[in-house]
């Protein structure tokens, strides 16, 4: 049975039975490359959300005016990844199931995975659009295939070729570049570019969104494990976001890669309360 939290996302206090979104957090970092924190993300962005506003001069919109209920971190399985997927895909297709939409929030990216596996089951036709600085295609890091190194390979081989368009990446190996432009995904390197083709190409269609926060330029988010320069500035990052989650049949998203202990300033965790709040608005507002 998911309840709604003590503590929420700022506007999200409707209870599971009323709400159209459903957000939920997978505090998990343990196989994090760099820098470890992004477990910690969920609570920071839960209590930072309180020095925003619910309403969105981007939008015109109040997220109050909509049913959200954040049903808090989950309560997942230590030291072991595969436990922790498969706890994240039950929650999530407990939420499709009540055709509700899943808002995953990281934790590292391989959260990604669990919460793709429950969509992918119920939408097998389904799109995934992906923001990151980082290619994750990976067939292994450092031998483990259950990576978030790897979390993008790994949806690939659920979805197939030609299903995942990537957005804003600048880091990889080399072979994870040769790969994804050989047309194993729909590749869209360093900006957004190409963006607003791929929403018209996918109208209709069942999406998954995943933004890994990392996107963003270190120089306006440092708070995160694998901080990458050269990458794009906020309010093209919220644009990007705002036009995905507005025009397309997106059927569940997340937001992950936020580790608040690398940026003791708080800049970052505003950064990542203001990118959910205006999916949110964006998403109750279709």
């Amino acid at each position: 049975m998911i309840e709604k939290n003590i503590v929420n996302f700022i506007g999200c206090d409707a209870e599971y039975e009323e709400a159209d979104i459903v957000i939920f957090g997978a505090p998990f970092d343990s196989t994090t490359s760099f820098r470890p924190g992004t477990r910690f993300a969920g609570g920071a962005i839960r209590n930072d959300s309180y020095g925003l506003e619910v309403y969105s001069p981007y939008q015109d919109k109040e997220l109050i005016e909509n049913k959200v209920c954040d049903c808090g971190d989950l309560e997942l399985a230590i030291g072991s990844s595969e436990r922790v997927l498969e706890q994240i895909q039950e929650c999530a297709a407990e939420i499709l199931k009540d055709e509700k939409l899943p808002f995953l929030i990281g934790g590292e990216h391989l959260v990604t995975l669990g919460s793709v596996r429950a969509a992918a089951e119920r939408y097998p036709d389904m799109h995934i659009i992906h923001f990151d600085a980082h290619t994750d295609l990976r067939q292994d890091y450092l031998g483990v295939e259950l990576s978030h190194a790897c979390v993008i390979r790994r949806c690939w081989e659920l979805l197939g070729d030609g299903r995942i368009h990537q957005f804003g990446i600048r880091s990889g190996e080399k072979e994870e570049f040769d790969w994804a432009k050989s047309g194993h995904t729909d590749f869209h390197p360093f900006i957004l570019d190409g963006l607003e083709d791929v929403i018209r190409e996918l109208e209709g269609k069942p999406v998954y969104f995943t933004v890994d926060l990392d996107v963003m330029d270190p120089s306006v988010f440092p708070g995160t494990g694998t901080p990458e320069p050269g990458g794009i500035d906020f309010l093209t990052a919220m644009q990007g976001v705002t036009e995905v989650c507005k025009r397309v049949n997106l059927i569940g998203c997340d937001v992950n890669e936020l580790c608040p202990p690398c940026d003791p300033t708080g800049a970052s965790t505003a950064a990542a309360c203001k990118i959910i709040r205006e999916m949110l608005i964006a998403l109750v507002n279709r």
